[in-house]
């Protein structure tokens, strides 16, 4: 059984250590390059904001970051009355046990236990799994808010907390 709880100082490194491996795992040829660095540096992540773990069996096989708003330093291009999910990620060897699932459902909940209106993440067009588990909880996607970098395109999910779900 997953459970869903803040990530321990303890765990920081191998929180680290799975989630850049999943986003190497995504593959899209996208070099990392320093994101892999913000990715895992869960220190200054847990010290902003939420930080997420999902634990199978006593192992961390999971995490996300929580953004509660548009003042946070995690947040990206979030709109007032809105929070976000940033860096979620799942071991390639625990993908598709429902931790990802389970990290994103903590996030609606934490948002509407605050009162958020809306909760926005996004993801690279490589994340197809993502994707489909983002539009099964009812994110929609949002092309006029995607990113774009030069080595990559990041795709704007949102999800509507004040329609009936």
């Amino acid at each position: 059984m997953i459970e869903v709880r803040a990530v321990r100082r303890a765990e920081h490194d191998a929180l680290a250590a799975l989630t850049v491996a999943a986003y190497r795992a995504v593959g899209g040829g996208w070099e990392l390059g320093s994101y892999a660095d913000e990715l895992a540096d869960v220190a200054s992540r847990a010290a902003a904001a939420d930080v997420l773990v999902a634990v199978d069996d006593g192992e961390v096989i999971g995490g996300v970051t929580y953004v509660p708003g548009p003042g946070n330093p995690y947040a990206e291009d979030l709109r007032e009355g809105e929070a976000g999910i940033r860096m979620l990620a799942v071991s390639p060897a625990a993908q598709g046990r429902g931790a990802g699932r389970a990290l994103t459902v903590a996030c609606i909940d934490r948002a509407t236990d605050a009162g958020a209106r809306g909760i926005a993440l996004h993801s690279t067009q490589w994340m197809t799994a993502a994707h489909r588990l983002y539009e099964s909880l009812g994110f929609v996607r949002t092309p006029a808010r995607d990113l774009t970098f030069p080595d990559v395109e990041i795709l704007s999910f949102v999800l509507d907390l004040t329609a009936p779900r």
